[in-house]
């Protein structure tokens, strides 16, 4: 099945959808307060670490185009993995620990139709903490070849807002973007049964390339 968003020239790096609230008022900030520090030995002084915050959240709302990988179930999420939990339904839970380093768009492990989106309100204790899975999150299902396909983001101390761009009913490929998580957080994906996981805590993984399961 082809893939809808690999068209764009590699290398290309655009900004996440959904970052806008953050980045237009960090990055005006910095460009008033430029215009000033050359008048001003104190605009100047509030330039610099006006003009780092705003390349700092750049950075941050990247979303560079991917070469989609081949495989059942790739990994939603760039992160480490923090976990491989059976499931008392047979299932098998695999977090992914994402830090304000990585890229914070997810995309859609497999693909398919989002059968829904459900939004939780909760907590927000840092991602890679327990209490964590009480956190604000948003509850993805997909139907697949495999099946239903649970995918869980969730909101971590800073990350305050999670930012679906899908609605129920809508038509995935693999590797397509879904949604993005403000800031560190967790992505949970939860394989069925008799699906065998193909990476290890520790693992780094990449969103769209890293294959979560095995032959």
């Amino acid at each position: 099945m082809p893939h809808s968003q690999t068209s764009a020239p590699r290398g290309r790096v655009r900004l996440a959808r959904g970052a806008s609230p953050w980045l237009l008022p960090t990055v005006a900030t910095a460009a008033v307060s430029l215009v000033r520090a050359r008048r001003s030995r104190r605009a100047a002084a509030i330039a610099v670490p006006t003009t780092a915050l705003a390349a700092g959240m750049l950075w941050f709302f990247r979303d560079p185009e991917r070469e989609i990988a081949q495989g059942r179930v790739i990994s939603p999420a760039d992160g480490v993995v923090q976990s491989i939990m059976p499931w008392k339904d047979g299932r098998t839970r695999v977090a992914i620990f994402m830090s304000p380093l990585n890229v914070h768009v997810n995309r859609a492990p497999m693909a398919g139709t989002v059968t829904s989106v459900e939004h939780i309100p909760g907590g927000f204790v840092p991602a890679f903490n327990k209490e964590s899975e009480n956190n604000e999150r948003v509850v993805w299902h997909f139907d697949t070849e495999l099946g239903d396909i649970e995918m869980v983001q969730i909101a971590g101390a800073v990350a305050r807002r999670i930012v679906p761009y899908l609605a129920q009913g809508a038509k995935v490929e693999q590797g397509d973007r879904i949604g993005l998580i403000r800031f560190g957080s967790r992505v949970d994906i939860y394989l069925p049964e008799g699906v065998d996981v193909a990476v290890e805590v520790g693992q780094t993984t990449t969103a769209g390339v890293t294959r979560i399961d095995r032959d």
